[in-house]
């Protein structure tokens, strides 16, 4: 779920959105509680209503002061009309697109397929890109922003990812500058990219607890620089922060990002091994099946060897034996002592 924080509504796609969105009639509905305004189509009522009590369920964002601006939610009622709100630069991929400039975002709505994520998660997202936009202006940088809108909503999809991702045991964790760069990348180098942003913005928020990672956003804030943020808040220099985290992951996933390596590794070598291990048993097989068949001809060719013994013997059969003369039975005595 790649959703773009810090792009501002193009003016053509801003009197799109102001022309199209659905007002209080027998198509539209506008839903208004709270700083939220919710306006979608009918058949996306149910949609737009749970959005707006989730919304003013929770309404606090980690380490930033309560926001206090209007927020417009449009829900997109198909593709076409998702695509002319956002303007030409959205990605493809995007499930929303906030627009902080302006406090509006747009949602799709129920013709979003499965891979548009849980829509409660997205809006929480996005919210929280424009809860840290009301606060800091454009002033934190792309990986944090997108990291903290992540962290803000939980999505531990993207920790996940990181956990059997690869790429900790191929190649060398960036700096914070070289990941600022990944986001342009596209494809798997974005979605690396998301991933430690999660993880760097949530080694912030845990490091010292909901307090200091308040003090760090309002030390950023007030100096207008990470590093002196970093100091203020955490003690620590910001090449020392770089360290930590970088060490943090490591001990943390990097064992079982080799555990999936060994088990990719493994996954290779039976690709090579098992048609080895097949060929050999076939040929193992017809050798016993030789063998089986040598031994019964063997046993048969014996059985017919001694059925033509038994055919070849002459008629009269077995010469006869004579019989030996018998021998008289000694006779018994007539005392039992012999005579003297």
């Amino acid at each position: 779920m790649l959703l773009l924080g810090m792009l501002l509504m193009p003016p053509l796609a801003a009197e799109a959105l102001a022309q199209s969105v659905p007002t209080a009639s027998a198509r539209g509905i506008r839903l208004d509680q709270g700083r939220f305004t919710v306006v979608s189509e009918r058949r996306d009522e149910r949609l737009a209503k749970s959005l707006l009590e989730a919304a003013l369920a929770r309404d606090t964002f980690p380490g930033l002061p309560r926001p206090k601006a209007h927020v417009l939610i449009a829900v997109a009622p198909d593709a076409d009309r998702f695509r002319a709100w956002v303007g030409p630069f959205a990605p493809e991929w995007g499930a929303a697109i906030a627009f902080p400039d302006q406090q509006r975002l747009v949602m799709q709505g129920s013709f979003a397929g499965s891979d548009a994520g849980d829509p409660l998660v997205v809006l929480r997202h996005e919210l929280a890109h424009l809860a840290l936009h009301e606060y800091m202006g454009n002033l934190p940088t792309r990986w944090f922003d997108e990291g903290y809108a992540s962290v803000a909503a939980g999505e531990f999809t993207r920790e996940q990812a990181f956990e059997t991702s690869l790429g900790m045991v191929w190649r060398t964790l960036p700096s914070l500058e070289a990941l600022e760069r990944g986001f342009r990348g596209g494809g798997m180098e974005a979605s690396w990219s998301y991933a430690m942003a999660h993880r760097i913005v949530s080694e912030l928020s845990t490091l010292g607890g909901e307090p200091a990672f308040a003090s760090f956003l309002n030390e950023w804030n007030t100096t207008q620089s990470f590093e002196k943020a970093v100091r203020g808040a955490y003690g620590m220099t910001g090449e020392a922060f770089e360290q930590h985290w970088k060490g943090q992951t490591r001990r943390r996933y990097g064992a079982l990002a080799l555990v999936t390596n060994v088990s990719a590794a493994v996954g290779v070598f039976s690709l090579v091994l098992v048609p080895l291990f097949v060929l050999r048993k076939r040929r193992d097989r017809r050798k016993l099946e030789a063998m089986r068949a040598a031994d019964a001809a063997q046993e048969a060719a014996a059985r017919e060897s001694a059925l033509q013994a038994l055919l070849d013997m002459p008629e009269g059969g077995p010469e006869d034996v004579p019989e030996s003369e018998e021998e008289p039975l000694p006779t018994a005595p007539t005392s039992r002592y012999p005579q003297g």
